[in-house]
């Protein structure tokens, strides 16, 4: 995976980011969910890069990135914050407008920096992720049978006690034959990391923290997402057996909405990256 693609770390105001780039042509910036890193995107990234120059960070929090410093209300772990880190990352590469894509806590800071800078992001496609205020207005009690770690990562101490006791265990669902032996190693050795755990935390309690906050802000202010979005969700995972069409719930914040489903679990990237491409493709070189 990343078949001529550069391993570096860009030191920015906020702190260290780990990252590979490659590929050549118009910039497209990947953000991975929970628990991942950067690696999730290797095989997308190859099948993107004669097309798109395409740029993998870890977020801030995760993986080898640098871990915001805690504050009661997590603001430097908020999706605000972290879009700030990326645009400077981006900038920093030269690349001052880009396509975005992101999954899962990625999608949260891919429409986060959509919103709060326009100018540099060209288009947005959200992976299986709503906004923050969606979800928790939206709670039943499905929700909080089948999403229960949202609430339980909101707790202090625990959720990283729990997690570092048995990290495999806790995740048990990673698959090496998916992944790929060098981004399963990797991620088992970033979750036995106390740092990585709590950095990782801080993200879901930034989301119950202060970036509900953020969102209804920009409700209140009828602000949306102005460029073209493209909302795809994994049809075996159940973000729209809980929700419904994530299209029109997508429509209440931005002009310019369409999507699908993709044949998939929850970690698309992994498990089907051949359909994850073409879709972000098509959409990205769409005038």
């Amino acid at each position: 995976m990343f078949e001529n693609f550069v391993l570096e770390t860009v030191v920015t105001g906020r702190g260290p980011i780990r990252l590979r780039h490659g590929g050549s042509g118009p910039t497209l910036l990947l953000l991975h969910g929970h628990p991942r890193s950067h690696m999730t995107w290797g095989q997308v990234a190859d099948l993107l890069s004669a097309d798109f120059r395409v740029v993998c960070p870890d977020l801030p929090g995760f993986g080898r990135s640098y871990k915001p410093v805690d504050e009661p209300n997590s603001r430097f772990s908020s999706k605000r914050e972290k879009g700030l880190a990326l645009v400077e990352l981006m900038e920093r590469l030269g690349h001052h407008t880009f396509f975005v894509a992101g999954h899962d806590r990625g999608s949260l800071v891919a429409f986060r920096m959509a919103m709060d800078h326009p100018a540099a992001v060209r288009k947005l496609i959200i992976i299986d992720g709503l906004p923050v205020i969606e979800h928790l207005e939206r709670t039943d009690w499905q929700f909080a049978r089948d999403w229960y770690h949202w609430f339980f990562f909101a707790q202090p101490d625990k959720p990283e006690r729990a997690i570092l006791a048995d990290p495999v265990a806790w995740y048990s669902t990673l698959r090496p034959d998916l992944m790929g032996r060098e981004a399963y190693d990797e991620l088992v050795s970033l979750i036995h990391d106390p740092d990585v755990v709590h950095g990782m935390i801080e993200d879901y309690r930034a989301g119950l923290r202060i970036d509900h906050h953020h969102d209804r802000e920009d409700r209140a202010a009828g602000r949306k997402v102005r460029c073209p979005m493209l909302c795809l969700w994994s049809l075996d995972d159940d973000l729209a057996q809980i929700y419904g069409d994530p299209v029109q719930i997508w429509k209440r914040w931005a002009e310019q909405v369409e999507g699908n489903g993709i044949k998939s679990g929850h970690h698309i990237a992994e498990e089907n990256p051949v359909a994850l491409a073409a879709a972000l493709a098509a959409f990205c070189r769409r005038s």
